[in-house]
């Protein structure tokens, strides 16, 4: 959701990507302290982890913030340099007009 890979969150919270592909696959657990410094490093709640247990009601995130991220996402799956500098060109002009 927020586009962040698994070799970045490893680097995150100071373990091997090879591990949190384990997380993400349930190979092996996560411990309640791990999953307190993953909620920080994220800067998403730790209820989150628990959904649907309890009354964790958390707030969806604004349009404008998914929009951020989809983009960054993407960007990072652009492999030209070329293109990435004109992308990165065309978003610094178009945030000047504003």
């Amino acid at each position: 959701m927020l586009g962040v890979t698994q070799r970045a969150l490893a680097e995150m919270i100071g373990v091997t990507y090879q591990q949190v592909h384990k997380y993400e696959w349930g190979k092996n657990g996560v411990s309640a302290g791990r999953l307190f410094v993953i909620a920080c490093e994220l800067g998403t709640p730790i209820e989150f982890f628990y959904e649907g247990f309890g009354n964790a009601n958390l707030p969806e995130r604004p349009a404008h913030e998914r929009k951020v991220l989809d983009i960054a996402r993407h960007f990072g799956e652009i492999q030209n340099e070329k293109h990435q500098e004109a992308i990165n060109r065309l978003t610094r002009a178009l945030a000047d007009r504003s």
